[in-house]
């Protein structure tokens, strides 16, 4: 998969912005959230720092935000552009994140609102549910189990 990932820089913001609430509308229709609570939650947890963009042949079509913590990698959002998506780049760029953290030795867990379909990726690359909110999942993925092919 020709993929690549290049650092965020302060202009992305917009892009990025734009991309989460295109593709999160609908959850946050469907469970009846606070589209304005949301838009002031996102310019407050977005961090240039913490985000990549995913790059296919050279152009944007995604992004992903993850931090580290003491206990491993956090994945805070991936996204990619609804064009781009079922062409297996949310999959890769998710491998890439578990080799990332298996070679540090750390266990990479996320939170998955529990009627994303993304779910179901989740489960295929090993991820196993550790915890449950309201509306989301907890999901955690140990460094010694072996890259998902």
């Amino acid at each position: 998969m020709p993929i690549a990932f290049r650092q965020a820089v302060d202009q992305d913001f917009e892009y990025c912005n734009c991309l989460y609430f295109a593709e999160m509308d609908w959850i946050i229709e469907a469970l009846h959230l606070d589209r304005t609570a949301q838009a002031v939650s996102f310019r407050q947890q977005w961090h240039r720092a913490e985000v990549r963009i995913i790059l296919l042949d050279g152009a944007d079509v995604g992004w992903f935000q993850t931090q580290t913590h003491e206990d491993g990698l956090f994945v805070a959002q991936i996204i990619v552009d609804r064009p781009f998506q079922r062409r297996g780049i949310g999959t890769e760029t998710m491998k890439r994140l578990i080799d990332e953290a298996a070679q540090a030795n750390q266990s990479i867990r996320l939170d998955v609102v529990k009627i994303n379909p993304a779910l179901r990726l989740y489960e295929r690359l090993g991820f196993r549910i550790v915890g449950e909110e309201e509306r989301k999942f907890n999901m955690k993925r140990d460094p010694v189990m072996r890259r998902p092919d």
